[in-house]
C-alpha cells in the first residue's frame, strides 16, 4: 500500500508542476494532499489523516482554486510557460543549496541519532494535542491563529485586485 501511495504522490507532483493548465495542476496538488493523508492512515495516524485532509485537502486547495476563480479568465488564456535553460539549471541549483543546507543543519545538530534513539517510544495522543492547541511555551495554538490571519489577509487582497480589474 505505501507503494501505491508513493507512486500516486510522486506521480500527482509532478504532473501538478509539469501541465499547463492551472486547473489541473490544483487537482493534482488535491491528489498529492490525499496520498499524504493516505500515508498518516497508513502508519495508524488517525487524527493527522484526518487533519491532512480537512484541512490541506479541503481547505488549502479550494482556497487555491478559488484564487485561481477571481484572475480574470482573459489573464489566463493567453499564459504560456516555455521552459528555459537557464530557469532549470537556476531550479536544479536552487534545489541542490537548499538540499545541502537540510542536509548540513540535520548533520550539526544530531537530528538522525535524535531519532533513531526516540523511535523506540512512542508519544500519546494527548500530548500531541495539547501541544498543537495550547498556548503556553513551545506550543502551537498562536502561529495557527496568525496564520489563519494571514490566510484571510491573503483572500482579501486577492478580492480586491479582482475588484480592481473589473473596475477598468
Amino acid at each position: 500500500m505505501f507503494c501505491i501511495l508513493a507512486v500516486v504522490i510522486l506521480g500527482s507532483a509532478i504532473m501538478c508542476v509539469l501541465t499547463k493548465r492551472i486547473m489541473r495542476s490544483a487537482t493534482f496538488l488535491l491528489f498529492v494532499l490525499f496520498g499524504v493523508a493516505g500515508i498518516y492512515f497508513l502508519l495508524d495516524y488517525t487524527f493527522l489523516g484526518a487533519a491532512q485532509i480537512s484541512v490541506y485537502a479541503g481547505g488549502i486547495t479550494m482556497m487555491y482554486i478559488f484564487a485561481i476563480q477571481l484572475v480574470s479568465k482573459r489573464t489566463l488564456q493567453g499564459l504560456v510557460e516555455r521552459f528555459k535553460v537557464s530557469r532549470v539549471v537556476n531550479g536544479i541549483l536552487l534545489s541542490t543549496v537548499g538540499l545541502v543546507t537540510v542536509g548540513l543543519v540535520l548533520i550539526k545538530n544530531n537530528f538522525y541519532n535524535a531519532a533513531m534513539q526516540a523511535t523506540d517510544t512512542e508519544v500519546p495522543m494527548e500530548q500531541i494535542g495539547t501541544a498543537l492547541l495550547g498556548s503556553d511555551k513551545y506550543q502551537y495554538v498562536l502561529p495557527f491563529e496568525f496564520i489563519s490571519l494571514f490566510l484571510l489577509a491573503c483572500i482579501i487582497g486577492g478580492i480586491m485586485i479582482a475588484r480592481k480589474e473589473d473596475n477598468k
